[in-house]
């Protein structure tokens, strides 16, 4: 079977599974409308109003540092997609839980934030003001774990072959909820980010074991830990800092540290097994 018929096949089972299956935010027939681009090589995409311009580092410092893991981290559960087979079609790769994404003891998807220092860092503009994107590619978001400065954007993506249900919840206020339906590959929402605040869930109401996270920042001075469980912050100024470190079901810890003029700090911690 081709791949435009094998398309075509999965989309008319994912709208039988849609019309018994699927919770408030699936919308059969936009996803029959956007099937005209499902074999298109690219998505289509948007262009939304910034609220300001980027600035310049605060300064010439940098901290650098590792996350690490200590105890025995729950296994990965692999995940059954089949009550949408159009999952499988999009990537065939297995989809398992992301609680906990260590390798060789360092620890992933930690959020490093400031939560104080000196006042030129506190006080800094947004370096960038370019989206961050968040995907959803095999019915799993991408990346799990993302951060932006308050006032910035996030870009949420469908490169999918089925309908999805971008559902945010924040607790502070000034964050606007987020509930929007996303036909298959179709243009991107954006929406902004305005009061700092930790581990925002981002869920599929189509999708249940979809989730991910935005952290916003006060400072445009943040990261989030790569497999390896590192992290960097530049354009920092000299001077002492508190660092937060923020896992989603490990809370969080600070981090004391004392950023030298034009140069690098280090700053290492380790999680434990609760």
């Amino acid at each position: 079977m081709n791949v435009t018929r094998r398309t075509t096949a999965v989309l008319c089972a994912a709208l039988l599974c849609t019309s018994a299956l699927m919770l408030d935010g699936c919308k059969p027939d936009a996803a029959l409308k956007k099937a005209e681009v499902l074999d298109k090589g690219s998505l289509p995409t948007s262009t939304p109003t910034y609220i300001a311009s980027p600035s310049a580092p605060a300064g010439n410092s940098s901290i650098s540092g590792t996350i690490s893991f200590t105890g025995k981290a729950p296994a990965k559960i692999k995940i059954d997609t089949s009550m949408d087979p159009a999952c499988d079609i999009s990537s065939p790769a297995p989809v398992y839980t992301e609680q906990f994404v260590v390798t060789n003891g360092k620890l992933a998807n930690v959020f490093l934030y400031v939560k104080s220092g000196p006042p030129a860092a506190m006080q800094a503009g947004p370096i960038s003001t370019q989206p961050v994107v968040l995907d959803q590619k095999g019915c799993q978001y991408t990346p799990h774990v993302i951060a932006v400065m308050q006032g910035q954007y996030v870009e949420f993506r469908n490169s999918d072959l089925t309908m999805h249900n971008i559902h945010s919840m924040p607790t502070q206020i000034g964050n606007e909820t987020v509930d929007v339906s996303q036909g298959p590959r179709s243009a991107p929402v954006t929406k902004q980010f305005a009061k700092p605040e930790l581990m925002i869930p981002i869920r599929c109401n189509n999708h249940p074991w979809m989730n991910a996270f935005v952290n916003v920042s006060q400072t445009p001075f943040f990261a989030v830990t790569d497999a390896s469980g590192h992290f960097t912050l530049t354009g920092l100024p000299a001077g002492d800092y508190v660092l937060g470190a923020v896992h989603e079901k490990l809370g969080e810890k600070d981090i004391h540290v004392t950023v030298p003029a034009n140069g690098t700090a280090k700053a290492d911690l380790t999680f434990a097994m609760q």
